[in-house]
C-alpha cells in the first residue's frame, strides 16, 4: 500500500482514535475517578451524601508524610551500654600492673641485660620513666603504687560516666537513647565522654593528683589510655529500626465514618474535614468494587473520553475534511492531546500541596494547533483537552474553565502570526487567562491571598514555558510530519529569500509576472475559501526554473530579440518544459515545502504548448508530429490553490499580450482560457466547483482591468514619445 493510501486509510483512522482514547483512559485516576472532585470552601449543591459503606477517614498524603518526618526527627540515636567493659578493663590493667613491676625488678637486678617490652603497652621512653620511680614511697612522693591507684580510681570514675564510641560532635541531637539490657533511657550527650574529650580530662586529673611533672604525666597518660575502651556503642541498625517503628506508629486516618452516616449535607460549605471524608469515601468505594465493576468503570471512562472527542471529530469531518482525511495530521493532533494529558497525569503522581495543576501545558496545545492548522481548530482543541485534563484531575470543573480561558487566549494571540518571535507575545495573554481564573475561583472559595499568589506563581511559570516550548516544537512538527505552517509561508514571502532575489536579478520580467499572479490568486482565493497565503507564495515561486535560462521567455527579452528564432522546435520545447523540471530541482535544493513545490509542475498541468505544436505541424506535417511531445509533464492541479494558479497564469499572460484590453475583450479572453482548460480536463483533479469558477472569473477580470485600464494622454505626449536628437 502506498503512502498516500495510508494517509487516508479509514481503518488506520479508527485505530488511531481507539489508541488515543485508550491511552488517555489509562491516565485517569483508578477507582475513585468517577465522582467529581470538590474544593475546600465550595458549596455542596448535590443531595445529602450518605455513606453506603463503613470507611476510614484518610489523612492527606502530604500531611501523613509531614507527620512521619516529624516522628522520625523525634527519634534519638540508639546506643547499647556494654556493662562488662569496665570490669574487663580494670582486670586487664591490674594484670599489666604486675607485669610492669616484675619487668622493672628484673631490669634492676640485671642492670646490663635488656628486657623485652613486647608484653608491656608502653614505649621504651615511658618505660624508662616509670622504671626510675620508687615502688613505694611516702604519701607526698610519686610511686608506682600511687600511679596504679590513680589509674584504678580514674578508670572507675570514667566508666561511671561512660564513653561513647563516636565523637560527640557527630551525634545529631543533644540527647541520645541508651539501652542497658531491658531498660532504655534518654540522656544528654554531654553526660558522656568521647575519646577526643578524654585526653583533656586525663591531663587535668594527672596534674591534680600526681603533680606537674610533665615527663611522668605523659608516661602515665600513655599507660592509662592503652586500656580505655568505649562502653556506649552506637547501633545504626537499632536506630533505623526505631525510626521505622516511629513512622509506622503515625496514624493514616482521622477516624471512621459508619455505614449510613451522613458525610455532607446539601448546601453545606466544604470544610477541610468534610473534603477529607469525601475523598476517603471515593477511595473506599473504588477499593471495594469487584472485577466486573472495574471493567464497567473503565468502559465508562472510555465513553467519557470518547464523548469529549466526538464534537471535534464531527467538526473535522464536516468542516475540515482535508485534516480529517489525513491520518498524519490526525496523528499530530492525537500526539498533542496525549502529551498534554501526560503532563496532567504527572501532576497527579506528585504528592504535594503546591498548585501543580497550573503547570499543565494546555497553552502549548492551543498555540501549536492554531499555528499548524487555524484558530478554530486551536480553540476547539483547547476545549477538548481542557475537559480531558479536568477528567484526569478528578473531574475538576474549575480547572477546565481555567485552561479554556488561558488556552483560548493563547490561540487568539497566534491566530494571525507573521513570524516566530510573535509567539513570545502570548506570554501576557496566557498569564492573564490563568490569573483572572485563579482570582475568580479563589474569591469564590474564600481562599487566602497567599494561596492565590502561590497558584499565580505556578501559572507564571507555565506562561513563560509554554511559548518557548511551542517555538521549539513547531520546527520538529514541520520536519517530522511534513506540515507547512503559515509561519513558514510568511517567511517565504520575504523578497530577500535567496530564490526570490535570484529571480528578481536574473529574470526581472518573470519576477514582475509572479508578483502580479500572486495578487490575483490571493484575492481570488479569499472569494472561494482557499488559502490566500499558500496561493500567493505558490505564485511567487512557480516560475523559479526560468532563472536558469531567462532569455528563453518573452517577458525577459528586453531587447526584443527572440532566441527561439535560432532554435529548432524541439530545442524550444525542451527549453520551455525545462523551466518546470529545473524549477523543481531548485525548489528541492533550497528546501522549499512540498506544498510549494507542487505549484511548479501543476500550474501548467499537462497542457500542450500550442505555439510550437502548430509550428511543428506546419514544418513537418500533422501526421509526423506527436502531440504528447508538446505536453507539459504534469501532474494536473489537485487543490484549489494550484488550480487558481493555472488559471491566473494563463489569464495574466494572455491579457498582457493584448493591444487594447477593453472590459469585454478581457472577460471573453478569461472565459475562453478557463473553458479550454476545463475541456482539456486540467481541472478534473481539483476540488473547484462551478460556483468557484464563476467567482474566479469575476475576480480575475476585475484585477486585470484595474492593471491594464486605459489612461488619458498627457499634453505633448506624442512629442515625448519621439526621439530627442539632443540626447
Amino acid at each position: 500500500m502506498d503512502i498516500s493510501k495510508l494517509r487516508q486509510n479509514r481503518q488506520i483512522r479508527i485505530i488511531l482514535l481507539l489508541v488515543t482514547v485508550g491511552l488517555i483512559v489509562l491516565m485517569f485516576p483508578h477507582g475513585e475517578a468517577i465522582e467529581s472532585d470538590v474544593a475546600v470552601n465550595s458549596i455542596w449543591i448535590k443531595n445529602d451524601l450518605i455513606a453506603s459503606i463503613t470507611f476510614e477517614i484518610l489523612k492527606d498524603p502530604v500531611q501523613i508524610e509531614k507527620e512521619r518526618e516529624a516522628a522520625a526527627r523525634k527519634v534519638y540515636q540508639v546506643f547499647n551500654k556494654e556493662a562488662n567493659v569496665p570490669s574487663m578493663v580494670l582486670d586487664t590493667i591490674h594484670f599489666y600492673n604486675k607485669k610492669l613491676v616484675l619487668a622493672i625488678r628484673k631490669m634492676k637486678n640485671n642492670a646490663n641485660r635488656e628486657y623485652s617490652l613486647n608484653d608491656i603497652p608502653l614505649s621504651k621512653e615511658s618505660f624508662e620513666v616509670l622504671k626510675n620511680i620508687k615502688s613505694n614511697g611516702s604519701r607526698s612522693d610519686i610511686s608506682l603504687s600511687k600511679i596504679f591507684a590513680f589509674c584504678d580510681t580514674e578508670l572507675k570514675r570514667i566508666y561511671r560516666r561512660g564513653i561513647v564510641n563516636i565523637p560527640l560532635n557527630q551525634i545529631e541531637k543533644d540527647t541520645i537513647s541508651v539501652r542497658d539490657g531491658k531498660f532504655e533511657r534518654n540522656y544528654l550527650k554531654v553526660n558522656f565522654h568521647d575519646i577526643p574529650s578524654l585526653s583533656s580530662y586525663i591531663d587535668h586529673s594527672l596534674r591534680k593528683n600526681l603533680g606537674s611533672n610533665q615527663t611522668i604525666n605523659s608516661a602515665v597518660k600513655e599507660y592509662l589510655t592503652k586500656f580505655i575502651k568505649p562502653n556506649i556503642i552506637f547501633s545504626k541498625e537499632e536506630t533505623e529500626a526505631a525510626v521505622k517503628e516511629a513512622i509506622n506508629k503515625v496514624p493514616i486516618n482521622l477516624g471512621i465514618v459508619n455505614e449510613n452516616e451522613r458525610i455532607v449535607a446539601k448546601h453545606d460549605r466544604v470544610t477541610p474535614e468534610i473534603k477529607a471524608k469525601i475523598d476517603s469515601y471515593r477511595i473506599a468505594k473504588g477499593a471495594s468494587i469487584g472485577t466486573f465493576d472495574t471493567i464497567m468503570q473503565n468502559v465508562g471512562k472510555f465513553l467519557h473520553v470518547l464523548l469529549i472527542l466526538i464534537p471535534l471529530i464531527i467538526y473535522l469531518s464536516l468542516f475540515r475534511r482535508k485534516i480529517f482525511d489525513n491520518n498524519i495530521k490526525l496523528m499530530l493532533i492525537s500526539i498533542t492531546f496525549l502529551f498534554v494529558s501526560f503532563t496532567a497525569f504527572l501532576t497527579t503522581q506528585i504528592e504535594t500541596e503546591q498548585s501543580l495543576e497550573y503547570l499543565i501545558l494546555v497553552p502549548v496545545a492551543s498555540m501549536l494547533l492554531t499555528i499548524v492548522f487555524d484558530s478554530r481548530i486551536g480553540f476547539y482543541s483547547t476545549v477538548v483537552i481542557a475537559l480531558i485534563v479536568s477528567g484526569i484531575r478528578g473531574n475538576d470543573y474549575m480547572l477546565a474553565i481555567t485552561n479554556i480561558a488561558a488556552g483560548g487566549l493563547a490561540a487568539y494571540t497566534v491566530r494571525d502570526i507573521k513570524n516566530r518571535n510573535q509567539i513570545f507575545h502570548s506570554f501576557l495573554f496566557v498569564l492573564l487567562g490563568y490569573v483572572l481564573s485563579i482570582i475568580a475561583f479563589g474569591l469564590e472559595r474564600i481562599d487566602s491571598w497567599d494561596v492565590i499568589l502561590n497558584s499565580s506563581a505556578y501559572a507564571l511559570s507555565n506562561s513563560l514555558l509554554s511559548p518557548a516550548l511551542t517555538f521549539g516544537l513547531i520546527i520538529f512538527v514541520e520536519k517530522i510530519f511534513g506540515i507547512t505552517t503559515e509561519l513558514t509561508l510568511f517567511e517565504l514571502t520575504d523578497f530577500n529569500s535567496p530564490l526570490l532575489k535570484e529571480l528578481a536579478n536574473n529574470a526581472p520580467g518573470t519576477f514582475a509576472h509572479s508578483m502580479t499572479i500572486g495578487s490575483m490568486v490571493e484575492k481570488a482565493a479569499i472569494t472561494i475559501g482557499a488559502s490566500a497565503l499558500l496561493a500567493r507564495v505558490g505564485a511567487y515561486y512557480h516560475d523559479i526554473g526560468k532563472t536558469v535560462r531567462p532569455e528563453g521567455f518573452v517577458e525577459n527579452q528586453l531587447d526584443n530579440k527572440n532566441i527561439h528564432e535560432d532554435l529548432s522546435v524541439k530545442e524550444s520545447v525542451d527549453l520551455i518544459i525545462g523551466h518546470v523540471t529545473k524549477g523543481i530541482e531548485l525548489a528541492k535544493k533550497y528546501n522549499l515545502p512540498n506544498e510549494i513545490i507542487d505549484f511548479i509542475p501543476m500550474h501548467h498541468g499537462t497542457m500542450v504548448i500550442d505555439f510550437f505544436y502548430n509550428k511543428a505541424k506546419e514544418l513537418y506535417g500533422e501526421q509526423n508530429v506527436d502531440i504528447n511531445d508538446f505536453r507539459y509533464p504534469g501532474p494536473k492541479p489537485n487543490s484549489k490553490e494550484t488550480a487558481l494558479l493555472m488559471l491566473a497564469d494563463a489569464s495574466e499572460s494572455a491579457v498582457r499580450s493584448m493591444e487594447d484590453p477593453d472590459p469585454e475583450k478581457v472577460e471573453n479572453y478569461v472565459n475562453n482560457l478557463i473553458k479550454i482548460r476545463i475541456d482539456d480536463g486540467q481541472l478534473d483533479d481539483s476540488p473547484l466547483t462551478f460556483d468557484d469558477i464563476k467567482k474566479i472569473k469575476e475576480s480575475f477580470v476585475s484585477i486585470l482591468l484595474s492593471q491594464h485600464h486605459k489612461r488619458i494622454r498627457y499634453p505633448k505626449q506624442e512629442e515625448l514619445e519621439k526621439k530627442n536628437d539632443d540626447n
